[in-house]
């Protein structure tokens, strides 16, 4: 590969940071706006804090894959890498709150950004490593695909668990 990669880490983590946090306040922003819903955080449950995660992370991975076609590894390394995210966002904050108590919402803050610089740094070493045996790329970009459904659809039918409740109201989805 003649591209240094790390730079193009570097600015994913910049990517997702800046982008999470814009989607956190999008919908509001934007007075509510169903087409944005699937997209940006509509309420405080721990679900709508992980799309904030997943939006940027997807969105940065197919403009990167564009540059890194040879790579025939791409999709099955940013799968693991948005997949640690995703489950260090809910296993992080259960636990402090499982263990400590309420999390203050620094707290919770600083989750998102090390549960995206952990999946960033993973995805480096993933990436460098060259261990990674991708057998079915399209089938890890097809998974991906599926979450960001999920996402969406989850957004206006949540199920009736605990990941999906808005600790503030209460309530679920929009």
């Amino acid at each position: 590969m003649n591209r240094s990669l790390s730079p193009w880490q570097w600015m994913g983590f910049a990517v997702t940071s800046l982008g999470g946090t814009i989607l956190h306040y999008l919908y509001d922003w934007l007075g509510g706006a169903p087409w944005i819903a699937p997209f940006s955080g509509v309420n405080e449950s721990t679900w709508e804090h992980m799309k904030l995660l997943f939006w940027p992370m997807f969105l940065y991975a197919l403009v990167q894959s564009i540059f890194f076609r040879e790579r025939r590894d791409f999709w099955c390394i940013k799968l693991r890498g948005i997949l640690l995210g995703l489950v260090l966002i809910p296993v992080l904050f259960y636990t402090y709150n499982g263990v400590i108590g309420p999390s203050p919402d620094w707290f919770n803050i600083g989750i998102f950004f090390l549960a995206a610089a952990a999946s960033y740094i993973y995805e480096t070493r993933l990436f460098n490593g060259g261990a990674v045996r991708c057998r079915w790329a399209k089938g890890a970009l097809f998974l991906l695909c599926v979450i960001a459904v999920l996402f969406a659809v989850f957004t206006f039918r949540p199920p009736e668990m605990g990941i999906f409740r808005d600790p503030l109201t209460g309530g679920y989805g929009i």
